[in-house]
C-alpha cells in the first residue's frame, strides 16, 4: 500500500505546473513589500506608544 500511495503522490506532483522564475521573482517581491509594510506599521505603532509615554520595552 505504501508504494501505491507514494506512486500516486509522485504522479500528482509531476502533474502540477512548476513555478516559473518570473513567478518566483514576483512572489519574492510581493513578500518583501509585505514585510516592509509590516515593519513600517510596527515602527509607527512604537513611535505612537512612545509619544504617549508608554513605550514598549
Amino acid at each position: 500500500m505504501d508504494r501505491l500511495k507514494a506512486a500516486k503522490k509522485a504522479a500528482a506532483a509531476k502533474a502540477k505546473p512548476k513555478e516559473s522564475a518570473a513567478g518566483l521573482q514576483q512572489r519574492r517581491e510581493r513578500d518583501a513589500a509585505a514585510l516592509r509594510e509590516k515593519q513600517k506599521k510596527k515602527e509607527e505603532e512604537a513611535a505612537a506608544a512612545a509619544s504617549k509615554g508608554g513605550g514598549k520595552k
